[in-house]
């Protein structure tokens, strides 16, 4: 555990395997597709650090496509919220392996609930200061006060609390599948929806930076639920893209960079080390920034950092134009394109 990590309840000691066989961990991020995407580092870390380790990770059957093939992830239970049968035959399945530890990344009410469910030995969780719901912490054996900034090293932080000797920061993602048309060349993707509005880029934006992206013979891709399509259609020169988690993973693959707001698809990006652009407003990019630095984060000057969940676009949004827009991606791309200088020696 990093020294300037703090236990703040259980026993404060390491865990160890109780068992020859190697030790049973269970991992709880429900969701959503970023969260997760944050949390395969400290998942691979804790998997790395036991020798013989099996890791069950149980999440949301709608998020299950992010850890097809996964590396570290010896099972992968569902949480099915369906109907009392499809949520009971989830906790059936739950505790149909022991655990000698949980950790809850999510800390939420749900997740802490589904992680006593499981009845393991100890569960490591966020100190309440440190959750979106204090409540959640109630549940933890141990409780984590990280001193990382970043989500990503966040929940490093508490897999090391965990036990976790060494920080894999690797995102082993499944290749995706072609769904939906695509552009034969180079294209530049974006998803513009994000959980809440406030963190969203104005639409029609969108089709102002199409026309810029045309004249360089970039078509913009844009990947939304078929719910979108009628706003989409209103837009000059914009592709659009609908598809499932497959089908936006290899169109992430296939793009020439990728344009983002703080939600899901922005991180998938960066966690495939895409070059492109982030553009942030209400939530600050220290915090939940692209990881890595295949991106560059764009913030408009007035934005005040709040996690309220406004219904309407954030001004500081509207400050960041096509035209600064577009000049900073074709920044993004040409350094992604240029020819690296090896160091001589």
């Amino acid at each position: 555990m990093s020294s300037a990590a703090k236990t703040t309840s259980g026993t404060g000691l390491p865990w160890k395997p109780s068992s020859s066989q190697g030790s049973r961990i269970l991992v709880v991020r429900l969701g959503a597709m970023g969260d997760i995407l944050h949390a395969l580092p400290a998942a691979a870390s804790l998997k790395h650090s036991f020798a013989g380790a099996r890791l069950t990770w149980i999440v949301e059957p709608r998020w299950a496509p992010l850890l097809e093939g996964n590396p570290y992830v010896d099972r992968v239970a569902l949480l099915n919220r369906e109907s009392r049968a499809t949520l009971f035959e989830s906790y059936r399945s739950l505790r149909s392996e022991r655990y000698d530890i949980a950790v809850d990344f999510q800390g939420l009410i749900k997740s802490a609930l589904v992680a006593s469910f499981a009845r393991p030995s100890r569960i490591f969780g966020f100190h309440q200061t440190q959750v979106r719901e204090r409540l959640a912490a109630l549940f933890y054996s141990d409780r984590i006060t990280a001193p990382s900034v970043h989500v990503v090293d966040r929940n490093l932080d508490l897999a090391a609390a965990a036990g976790a000797s060494a920080s894999l920061r690797t995102f082993p993602l499944p290749q995706g599948a072609p769904e939906g048309d695509l552009p034969d060349g180079d294209f530049v993707l974006a998803s513009p929806l994000a959980g809440w509005r406030g963190k969203q880029w104005p639409m029609e934006y969108y089709g102002t930076l199409a026309k810029r992206l045309r004249e360089a013979n970039l078509p913009l891709v844009l990947n939304v639920p078929p719910s979108a399509l009628a706003e989409i259609a209103k837009l000059p020169g914009v592709h659009a893209h609908v598809s499932g988690l497959p089908g936006l993973i290899h169109a992430t693959r296939r793009a020439a960079a990728v344009l983002g707001v703080d939600s899901g698809p922005l991180h998938l990006a960066a966690a495939l080390d895409k070059p492109g652009v982030a553009l942030f407003g209400p939530t600050d990019p220290a915090r939940n920034g692209p990881y890595g630095g295949s991106m560059r984060v764009l913030r408009g000057g007035s934005a005040v950092t709040t996690y309220k969940r406004g219904a309407e676009i954030e001004p500081c949004m509207r400050e960041l134009s096509p035209d600064i827009v577009f000049d900073a991606l074709m920044e993004s791309i040409q350094a992604a394109r240029a020819p690296r200088t090896e160091q001589a020696y």
